[in-house]
């Protein structure tokens, strides 16, 4: 009879917090760079927690400018819910597919990708507040980050902002600030923000660190990811 109990509880557990989170989580993918740096291209894809539909977006970025290229966001819904034991990333090869002259206008190369600085390994990212602090081996240079973020409102009324105060410091001590990112955008229903990874390009020191955004959906949140990007 314990076992029993003890066994529905922990179905009831599963249950529920599938109930609270009621959300989609979106899979980050890293799509390489243009032979310069000055180009990048990265890829989210995930299944409609609703629909089961699985969808795409596609992003190129002017590293720079820190902001998109011209056409450079594109999003794919499938007309139909996944199969059983799919995830959705075939809707990611197919907008890949159908947007090969985004990728070849800037050369984007995708076995030419980031070299990873930083990982969240522990799922918990950067919270506001926080710093976190990473090093790149090649150049001896290392790097303190920290998270600023404003949410206001609740409900269909939140909306939020951030950047990023990012500090480098040379192998012979040098050290130089970088403020990253757009504090006066504010994005509707987005509840927080975290640091999820840290890239930088083979060759130029383009950097490009992955946000993840938690977007409030209903009664639960989605999983969605975007990118800061400065040239060092």
């Amino acid at each position: 009879m314990v076992k029993k109990k003890t066994f529905c509880a922990f179905i009831m557990i599963l249950i529920l917090g599938v109930f609270l989170w009621a959300g989609d989580t979106a899979v980050f993918v890293d799509l390489g760079f243009s032979p310069d740096g000055r180009i990048y291209m990265f890829g989210q894809y995930g299944v409609e927690s609703g629909s089961l539909k699985p969808w795409a977006e596609l992003f190129a970025v002017d590293v720079p400018k820190n902001n998109f290229v011209a056409n450079g966001k594109v999003s794919y819904v499938h007309n139909r819910p996944v199969a059983a034991g799919q995830d959705g990333s075939g809707a990611l090869f197919k907008i890949i597919a159908g947007n090969a002259a985004l990728a070849g206008r800037y050369n984007i190369d995708y076995c030419f990708q980031g070299q990873s600085l930083y990982i969240d390994l522990n799922g918990q990212g950067t919270a506001p507040g926080e710093s976190i602090e990473f090093r790149d081996f090649e150049s001896g240079a290392s790097y303190r980050a920290s998270l600023v973020s404003s949410v206001e409102g609740e409900g269909e009324n939140l909306k939020s902002s951030f950047y990023i105060e990012l500090e480098r410091t040379g192998k012979t001590g040098a050290r130089k600030a970088y403020t990253v990112g757009n504090p006066q955008i504010k994005r509707p229903l987005v509840a927080s923000y975290r640091i999820r990874k840290v890239i930088i390009a083979p060759q130029d020191g383009s950097m490009i660190l992955v946000i993840e955004m938690k977007k409030q959906n209903g009664a639960g949140f989605d999983i969605r990811y975007m990118v800061e990007a400065l040239q060092l």
